[in-house]
């Protein structure tokens, strides 16, 4: 029972002042000036003539030498064409052609003698991946995101607004970090600390039973977005991942979740739900995408469909627990994998949109690839678990200039080993990384 006076509608201090609440997730994320030096490198002095939208500073950003990439076969998720000896130049940030050298011929000659020039012969050239589950909470966990081909991701949520840090780097630092749509703090009962984040969060840290009532659920959700999170995580379940947890134990109910839901104001709200009824509950309060969704029903599945609710199976992080010397862990592995294959292969045939997401915490990072083979694995073909880490990806974090390596697109880039076409796994056989239009990992 809340003990608190809603009545007048709390809502969080604007004048609250958000930049020194963020300069503090800043240094949490490890991100100061020699962090980011040491990131960049080598890089060029040189700076953009453009400027971010948003902050006022006068300076511009760091701007990287045009890139071609040139001799391999340049996929496209979207449709599954692919141009063998194909040619991709970037410059300025963005895909200015792409196709084959005849059709890129002048776009070449337009960055002649400035552009770094990478041979791709008997590779594989793609865009850059999109991980929709990770949990950053450091420049290192980004990086080590990045290096995996992941260069675009949608946060899991975070302790201390560090992934609302993170997500301002690309546009001033380029390479540093993957494109990060953050989710702030989660939406839970218990916060623990993370209710030290932020001043505004001190009268939930009050509340005898946790943050459930649906008044301050909403309060929580627009703290979120006033500190500049552009998705908002919740959750119906416990955590699987935890043995002393009961992950089919109900957390929050249809109506504590429409409550997060409506406060979202359009924001998509991702939901780690295992049971099924958490699972149908989530899907009809109107989250975009289902987490984990182990026990997901065929009638849940057809409402997903309905609505248009995607899907992260994040299966490594569920069929990875059947190697734990955890006896509880392993066997939840074990009992959970065939499980969510099944649900996988059901929500495919249904028409429900699949998403790849790792589930990846800190350092400890799974590769985006390999959780695309472990969805071909469960029923994708190898063009269906390509576009959950690219065009499907984008679509659910609503950019339409990734995903794809087209005129005018951003330019992130994978160029890979093996076919990916044919084989999934290829997707795990990163050679190159290009993100936000900087080299950031080459060994070609």
């Amino acid at each position: 029972m809340c003990l608190h006076d809603h009545t007048s509608a709390p809502t969080p201090h604007t004048k609250l002042p958000r930049r020194g609440i963020l300069a503090g997730a800043a240094a949490l994320a490890g991100i100061s000036v020699a962090s980011v030096a040491a990131q960049l490198g080598g890089a060029p002095a040189a700076h953009a003539t453009g400027k971010p939208s948003g902050p006022s500073y006068p300076g511009n950003p760091i701007a990287h030498p045009p890139l071609i990439i040139e001799g391999g076969t340049i996929v496209d998720p979207e449709t599954g064409d692919a141009v063998e000896d194909g040619v991709l130049v970037l410059d300025g940030g963005k895909v200015t052609a792409v196709g084959t050298r005849d059709e890129t011929r002048k776009a070449v000659a337009a960055v002649a003698g400035r552009a770094q020039v990478l041979n791709a012969a008997g590779r594989w050239v793609l865009p850059g991946l999109v991980d929709v589950h990770v949990h950053a909470n450091a420049l290192a966990d980004a990086r080590a995101i990045l290096q995996g081909g992941a260069t675009s991701v949608r946060s899991g949520s975070s302790s201390f607004y560090q992934d609302v840090a993170l997500a301002a780097l690309p546009e001033w630092a380029p390479g540093v970090s993957p494109r990060m749509t953050p989710a702030g703090l989660f939406i839970s009962p218990d916060l623990g600390d993370s209710l030290l984040a932020d001043p505004d969060l001190a009268p939930l840290a009050t509340l005898p039973g946790g943050v459930k009532e649906p008044s301050d659920l909403a309060y929580l959700t627009r703290v979120n977005l006033q500190r500049g999170a552009k998705v908002i995580k919740t959750r119906a379940n416990p955590r699987a991942g935890l043995p002393e947890q009961d992950p089919r134990e109900l957390v929050y109910n249809q109506e504590q979740l429409s409550a997060v839901v409506k406060a979202a104001k359009g924001a998509g709200v991702l939901c780690h739900a295992y049971s099924a009824e958490g699972i149908d509950g989530a899907v009809r309060a109107g989250v975009q995408s289902i987490e984990h969704g182990v026990f997901v029903t065929e009638s849940t599945i057809t409402e997903m469909a309905r609505r248009g609710t995607y899907f992260t199976p994040t299966m490594d992080a569920i069929t990875s627990m059947a190697t734990s010397t955890n006896p509880i862990l392993a066997a939840r592995g074990k009992e959970y994998t065939p499980i969510l294959q099944a649900a996988v292969r059901a929500a495919k045939e249904a028409g429900v949109t699949i998403v790849a997401g790792t589930d990846s915490f800190g350092t400890d990072v799974t590769p985006i690839g390999t959780e695309a083979r472990l969805l071909a694995e469960a029923g994708l073909s190898p063009l269906e678990a390509l576009q959950s880490a690219t065009v499907h990806a984008a679509r659910l974090l609503g950019q339409d200039d990734v995903g794809r390596l087209v005129r005018g697109s951003l330019a992130d880039v994978v160029v890979v080993d093996a076919d990916p076409l044919a084989d999934a796994s290829a997707l795990e056989k990163v050679r190159v990384v290009v993100a936000q239009g900087a080299l950031v990992r080459n060994g070609l």
